[in-house]
């Protein structure tokens, strides 16, 4: 493509040779998005997808290979930086739950006899763009911005219609509070966890980052072949490792939907662990989009939608508890506050129940 800047070619490692216990997930294949007959059959994929797993893979969006590994190549590019150069672009606000530009690792403890802490690097580009961004996001922030506009327009788009088609809602209407020229949290992620030893997986217990929801709507993960997510299936509250497929996205539903569903979607839980022995010795880098409603979205149960009236589906956790409806952004960094929390164990009961807001505590997911 003309004009873009060079970032040499990106490998992907080997899928693990080990006989996992994987998840039977559910697979949208868009192309079938754009006649009626469809459109219509896909809608009743996806709720049945979001209702028994909450996880599902997308095939067929429109979105080259070629494009995603340029963004993988941005995301190894920007890891190999120096550490004291990516420390310069730490969101100002962090413990108080500012999520933009990169979250430096071990801000977490995740065994407290052995003072192991977490290895996990973040870092985000909100869809209105940082400003003063490191130099190698900044030679490639058209390229960037272009890509989370297909993830909006070629999946997120489609997903919204066929949600509301499957609540027999007005097909724009899930569409309409999450256009990405308005104001909202949206972000994309590169994101690196780097590996442990076998020892330290060991004291572990092979566990990198514990059960958790994720707060928006849908969260986008691109396929990396190191196995290593798990979710819990909500029919069965067990734990499947989610394969990876080619040429597929892996999406998950998150809080948002859920508290405008009032629980019929329910927020899929899901936790990183260590990878299979064939994989343990690479590091893990991902890929994701995170969407979310406009800010000035208030999280109330769709109450017009006739599917939710007919299943009894009428209030999420704040309508319930007779306590204030947040607003989009009032959620959104209620949440990343807690999440952000520095210094905190894994094992810390009190924060991993902790009240978001009133109406809503957190869980302990096992």
């Amino acid at each position: 493509m003309p004009g873009q800047v060079s970032l040499g070619s990106y490998t992907f490692v080997p899928e693990t040779k080990e006989n996992l216990d994987w998840a039977e997930l559910i697979t949208l294949d868009l192309s079938k998005y754009n006649t009626s007959e469809g459109k219509h059959e896909l809608a009743q994929f996806l709720i049945k997808a979001l209702r028994e797993k909450g996880f599902f893979y997308v095939k067929n969006f429109n979105i080259s290979q070629e494009a995603v590994n340029r963004q993988f190549s941005v995301g190894r590019e920007l890891y190999e930086l120096p550490l004291e150069e990516k420390l310069k672009y730490v969101p100002e606000g962090l413990d108080q739950g500012q999520f933009n530009g990169y979250v430096p690792a071990g801000r977490r403890i995740l065994d407290e006899k052995s003072g192991i802490r977490d290895r996990v690097e973040i870092y985000n580009i909100p869809s209105a763009l940082l400003t003063s961004p490191p130099s190698l996001i900044q030679d490639n922030i058209e390229e960037i911005e272009q890509f989370a506009k297909l993830l909006h327009s070629e999946v997120l788009d489609p997903l919204h219609t066929l949600l509301a088609i499957a609540l027999e809602l007005p097909e724009d209407y899930f569409r309409n509070i999450h256009k990405y020229e308005v104001k909202s949290e949206d972000h994309l992620r590169y994101m690196k966890y780097t590996k442990f030893s076998s020892e330290e997986n060991e004291a572990l217990g092979n566990k990198w980052v514990r059960g958790h929801t994720d707060l928006g709507s849908f969260t986008l993960l691109f396929r990396q072949p190191v196995a290593a997510l798990q979710i819990r299936d909500p029919v069965h509250n067990e734990w499947k490792w989610v394969k990876p497929q080619d040429a597929t996205l892996t999406v998950n539903a998150c809080d948002a939907i859920s508290f405008l569903t009032g629980g019929y979607v329910k927020s899929t839980i899901h936790r990183v662990v260590a990878p299979p022995k064939d994989q343990q010795h690479v590091d893990r880098l991902g890929l994701l989009y995170f969407s979310r409603p406009h800010n000035d979205v208030v999280l109330k149960t769709v109450a017009e939608s006739p599917v939710l009236q007919r299943e009894g589906f009428t209030q999420n956790e704040f309508e319930k508890s007779g306590n204030p409806t947040p607003t989009v952004e009032a959620w959104t960094f209620a949440k990343q506050k807690w999440q952000r929390r520095k210094d905190v164990t894994i094992e810390d009961k009190e924060h991993r129940t902790a009240q978001i807001l009133p109406g809503f505590r957190e869980q302990i997911y096992v």
